[in-house]
């Protein structure tokens, strides 16, 4: 989508509706917008003695795959399994947006990250691609000594539809088991797309929540990490954007949820966008050293 379409559709939207129809079409056509610069921006440098293993398959289709940044001289490192976002049917492990500043920062301190791809739609629905995670996540702990890693000290995190991925595995940790996976040390969801799907299904929408969780109810419930979670997960971070209306919203009753069932759950609000939220994470900010502190107090 380039920025004479953005113009142009933000021209129609003037001429033919009104009120809060018009600005959800307009943030939403400017942040699928700037999220496409963002997904173009050139890989970052990586820090100097980053040892990187790229395309581990733990599968047999072409997406599952992910790729290893690893300190050189890591020993029984704790491990950040990042998962990308882009609505369930778009994005990459490799962009710059997903990996460049959370490499930069963790890697240097002794982390190990990981970035995984999965399955999307069409071919691939959101609980199916849940389970490609799970798998990849149960891989990568097996493999984990290979490059210094501890498969016992493992965070989850995920951006937008990634963070929704993450967010359900936490909610029902059987569908990891199901895959293998042991269990992870906690989780942080990066301004999840929707931790209630029944109330974003229920409520005024983008069409790529239809074209992911489409129109059967039982559907939206099976793919809902709230209403999915029945025990309590294990630690669990929401980050939210402030700018959205929807997201730290859905984020307090998650958390609230967690911790009605004994758990630990924390919810950062930050006056960034939703594209932001990923890409500024490991940049120099009180928001990094925010997750970094939830990340130490787990690992």
């Amino acid at each position: 989508m380039n920025r004479r379409i953005v113009i142009w559709w933000l021209g129609v939207c003037v001429l033919a509706m009104t009120g809060s129809a018009c600005a959800q079409m307009r943030g939403g056509l400017l942040q699928r917008w700037r999220e496409r610069q963002a997904d173009a921006t050139p890989a970052a440098p990586l820090p100097a003695g980053t040892r990187v293993i790229r395309d581990i398959a733990y599968g047999s289709d072409p997406n599952q795959r992910f790729d290893v940044y690893a300190p050189a001289q890591a020993h029984d490192a704790p491990v950040i399994f990042m998962v990308h976002g882009g609505g369930w049917r778009r994005g990459d492990k490799a962009m710059s947006n997903v990996v460049a500043n959370k490499v930069a920062y963790w890697v240097p301190r002794g982390v190990v990250v990981i970035s995984t791809d999965y399955r999307m739609l069409p071919d691939n629905p959101p609980l199916g691609q849940a389970q490609d995670v799970a798998r990849a996540l149960a891989a990568a702990q097996r493999r984990a000594a290979e490059w210094g890693g501890d498969p016992d000290r493992f965070v989850l995190m995920g951006h937008s539809a990634g963070a929704h991925l993450v967010s359900l595995l936490a909610a029902e940790p059987q569908l990891a088991r199901e895959q293998g996976a042991r269990p992870w040390r906690g989780t942080v969801s990066l301004d999840s797309a929707s931790l209630d799907v029944v109330q974003t299904m229920n409520g005024r929408h983008f069409r790529l929540y239809d074209e992911a969780f489409g129109s059967n109810p039982a559907d939206w419930l099976a793919a809902s990490p709230l209403q999915q979670m029945h025990a309590a997960p294990a630690p669990f971070l929401a980050v939210c954007s402030s700018r959205r209306q929807d997201s730290c919203p859905q984020a307090h009753a998650f958390v609230g949820k967690v911790r009605s069932l004994g758990g630990r759950g924390e919810v950062l609000e930050e006056d960034l966008s939703h594209s932001e939220i990923n890409k500024d994470l490991g940049a120099p900010s009180d928001y990094t050293t925010q997750v970094d502190a939830f990340l130490r107090s787990v690992f």
